[in-house]
């Protein structure tokens, strides 16, 4: 995970925040231009995220559940004001992309499935985000409308010739998707942490709630074939999550929905 040390003006942050900013040395660690991410390197460590007003609010409710379940990082504090703030423990271990991990990818491939697969065993019980579809499929018109389109191609090799080829694929097929599983929503080897070979926690969980297994198996094949530059080991991870829980269709439909992403 990068971490790039920078200087921050304390002012800029809310009152309650600032016993964990003063006198301590912090580092970026953003990933993406939607959010800031700063770690603090304090009492075992901290990750404070901020983006727009309410766009942290289902992550932090989220990361609040994975937690109680033994599966995430603890969650200090969430500010919601002119901007979103997520103060959250550090997740013991680093994450997928380490290169000792990487160094090892059939190691790796099945302990993701493994993973996966009892991440989708969990009871989601008074989960608080009861219908991820929801807001996928809103996405997923909001990005058609928008002209938004990535033919991500993987891991169907024929990908789609045209937007409203992907579209057609991804509304067709909706009834196909069944929100009945506890999902991470961005199942990638940077959001899997492990200390050790052990794993520690799942982070980055705005995307998460109770939706269909096949978006969770989309993102670890893409994020296996992306950090390991072959698509070689889809078929050792496949194989520990239980191939007779992955229907083809499904997955299809889900590659063109993230087309729109």
């Amino acid at each position: 995970m990068r971490r790039t040390p920078v200087k921050l003006n304390v002012t800029d942050f809310p009152l309650p925040l600032l016993p964990y900013l003063e006198n301590v040395s912090v580092y970026d660690s953003s990933c993406s231009r939607a959010a800031r991410v700063i770690f603090i390197d304090r009492d075992g460590g901290y990750y404070l995220k901020s983006a727009a007003k309410g766009e942290l609010e289902k992550e932090a409710a989220m990361t609040r559940y994975f937690h109680k379940k033994g599966l995430g990082a603890e969650v200090i504090s969430y500010i919601s004001g002119e901007r979103d703030w997520l103060l959250t423990a550090r997740v013991p271990g680093e994450d997928c992309t380490r290169a000792e991990y990487l160094a090892r990818p059939e190691r790796l491939a099945a302990l993701l499935g493994e993973r996966m697969r009892l991440l989708h065993e969990t009871d989601f019980d008074r989960c608080p985000v009861k219908n991820r579809l929801a807001d996928y499929y809103a996405a997923v018109e909001k990005g058609f409308r928008e002209k938004r389109f990535d033919d991500l191609n993987y891991p169907d090799k024929s990908g789609f010739s045209s937007p409203e080829e992907a579209y057609r694929t991804a509304v067709d097929g909706k009834g196909l998707l069944k929100a009945d599983t506890l999902i991470h929503g961005d199942f990638c080897l940077p959001n899997v942490m492990l200390d050790n070979w052990r794993f520690s926690g799942f982070i980055d969980i705005g995307n998460g709630g109770v939706g269909d297994r096949h978006i969770d198996i989309f993102w670890a094949l893409w994020s296996l074939n992306y950090n390991l530059k072959t698509d070689k080991y889809a078929n050792r991870f496949m194989d520990a999550y239980g191939r007779n829980k992955i229907d083809p269709e499904a997955l299809r439909i889900v590659s063109a929905c993230e087309t729109f992403g």
